[in-house]
């Protein structure tokens, strides 16, 4: 019993620490803002994708829409690096009407540009045993933990598309030198549904069209 005892200690308090974590969108970075008509505002960067908007801590708490930003730069310890967010004409809901939408920039090229937008989505793994032990019987069922989550896009042709994130749509988007993308894919045991992944990938796609 002591035994069993001490492992749902240890789920629970892991459960806790995961639940309890700050996501990038949650905390305050140092960062910089751009605005359309030319003026650029340093301080703490609060960013929701979500609503588009960016919030700026300097003296006072100042919030700008996309529609108002060219894009916001940040320094970001969750990943240990300068993140930058273009504000871009995206048509969100298919109806022919685009409106200025943030996306953060991965990697650039003359041919493909990988962006992405993040959002926090439930995570349901490891939870089977939890959920055991929080069935009726024992109490109400304890909330799923959460995890940073990504939707990626390919800016190519002058289009925002998103990217389905499987292999035979992203070899399509580089045919003209898919073999050698897949060669370096297989070499380097790369997925192409993984944020540093698929950034190699597309670099390393841009790098061919270069040579």
């Amino acid at each position: 019993m002591k035994r069993i005892a001490a492992t749902l200690l240890l789920a629970l308090l892991g459960i806790i620490a995961v639940q309890a974590q700050n996501f990038p969108s949650e905390i305050w970075h140092d960062g910089t803002v751009y605005l359309n008509d030319g003026e650029i505002h340093k301080g703490k960067v609060k960013y929701n994708l979500d609503n588009n908007v960016v919030q700026l801590q300097d003296n006072s708490v100042h919030t700008y829409s996309s529609s108002s930003i060219s894009r916001f730069e940040l320094f970001d310890e969750f990943y240990g690096g300068i993140r930058t967010f273009y504000s871009l004409p995206y048509d969100v809901n298919n109806n022919d009407y685009a409106v200025p939408v943030f996306f953060e920039l991965l990697t650039e090229g003359e041919d493909i540009t990988l962006l992405c937008r993040e959002f926090i989505a439930a995570d349901n793994r490891n939870m089977g045993m939890y959920n055991m032990y929080m069935s009726p019987m024992y109490g109400s069922q304890m909330m799923n933990s959460s995890k940073l989550d990504f939707d990626f896009y390919f800016l190519t042709d002058g289009k925002i598309v998103k990217y389905s994130e499987k292999k035979k749509d992203l070899l399509g988007y580089m045919q003209d030198r898919e073999d050698e993308v897949k060669l370096y894919m297989r070499k380097n045991r790369l997925d192409p549904d993984q944020r540093g992944d698929l950034l190699r990938i597309t670099a390393y796609y841009n790098q061919l069209k270069n040579e």
